[in-house]
């Protein structure tokens, strides 16, 4: 197929331009227009080295890093410098979106995975009470659909440097479930799961819910059942730290989970219940995430396996793909590491693929109890 052959090209492309020299990306997005500015630069010895401590400067001005030694800002430098060719080659690899610089370009993809992802899927089986979600009719789907449009989607969130990707996804699900049930859009309580649940499956090692330490999308919905319910941010504000004491009160409960199930990976199925139940909590492999500033993200290659919750809100019908001859449509996600990453803190990727990035697999649906605002 074209897309084969446009595949293969872009793998020569790449590893030609990786003997002929580096390319330095970096852009921004503005207003939902991909803006990239980039800079080709040829192994050059001083030029390039100039070129790539110029764009450590902005870096380290733009996201306010400092370094306690010369020797970690060396050592960050070379990171940075190989973080700049990974950008290029995703760029290639991925041309539908814009990679470059971002703020977790001084850091190594172990050092990013283990600091800022932090879903557990390892022995991975599904709480005591999840249940199937049913087939739902998918003939008259929307072409577009985006929950922020409705209300339900609270401002995103940033999960620092804890693990706690797991409850941000499952929180936001909950947001607007709740939203659904009330007409009330309340920001809730992530550093509630973080501190008080450690919701596992006795049969698993390994599976439990552990705060920076990673957790599951439907642990922390079984947690929130047992438990009652979740109190608002404003009264159990978020840390991004663990191994503190739980200060849940029940009395300051204001959202309850009444069931919550899993999803079948077809994606229309998908659709018809983010329309139908709201924003869904998925689990994604986060590989192209480090570099992603804007765009359709769909590479050629992308691991099935899952490393990161997000908050599934939205899709589009086209928005990209002159290099595949043809628009497609995308899914809109909503990421927990603020709103200077991404497109405002949003991901697109694409849609059609089956299961893109393992995106599909892990699809949860919560109801929240209908109960009266407070």
């Amino acid at each position: 197929s074209m897309d084969r052959v446009v595949f293969f090209f872009l793998i020569a492309a790449t590893l030609l331009a990786g003997s002929l020299g580096s390319t330095v990306i970096s852009g921004e997005v503005t207003d939902g227009f991909v803006n990239p500015i980039r800079q080709v630069v040829p192994e050059e010895n001083d030029e390039q080295l100039l070129n790539a401590e110029h764009h450590f400067t902005l870096f380290k001005s733009k996201y306010e890093k400092t370094y306690a030694t010369q020797v970690e800002h060396d050592h960050r430098f070379r990171v940075f410098k190989a973080n700049l060719r990974r950008a290029r080659r995703n760029q290639l690899l991925d041309p539908s979106a814009v990679h470059g610089v971002t703020q977790f370009s001084d850091l190594t993809p172990k050092e990013f995975r283990r600091k800022f992802l932090g879903l557990k899927r390892r022995g991975f089986r599904l709480p005591t009470d999840t249940q199937t979600a049913p087939i739902l009719p998918t003939s008259d789907l929307p072409t577009e659909f985006d929950w922020r449009e409705q209300g339900a989607v609270t401002p995103v969130k940033n999960q620092g440097m804890c693990g706690s990707c797991w409850s941000f996804s499952a929180i936001g699900a909950l947001e607007g479930a709740h939203f659904l049930a009330t007409k009330e859009l309340v920001s809730l309580s992530e550093q509630q799961l973080v501190d008080c649940d450690h919701e596992c499956d006795p049969a698993q090692a390994n599976s439990c819910d552990s705060g920076c330490s990673g957790g599951l999308m439907n642990n922390a919905f079984e947690y929130a059942l047992k438990a009652g319910g979740l109190m608002k941010e404003e009264d159990y504000p978020y840390t991004g730290r663990d191994h503190t004491a739980c200060k849940f009160d029940k009395s300051k409960i204001v959202a309850s989970v009444s069931n919550f199930s899993v999803v079948s990976s077809d994606e229309d199925q998908i659709a018809a219940n983010l329309v139908q139940h709201g924003p869904l909590a998925i689990a994604i492999n986060a590989m192209w995430m480090q570099t992603y500033i804007g765009g359709v993200s769909c590479p050629y290659v992308c691991s099935k396996s899952q490393d990161h919750g997000v908050l599934l809100v939205g899709f589009g019908s086209s928005g990209y793909a002159p290099i595949r001859l043809k628009e497609k449509p995308y899914w809109i996600i909503k990421n927990s590491w603020g709103a200077m990453w991404g497109e405002h803190g949003y991901y697109k990727i694409c849609r059609g693929p089956h299961n893109m990035c393992g995106m599909d697999t892990m699809v949860s649906t919560v109801a929240a109890v209908h109960t009266s605002p407070k």
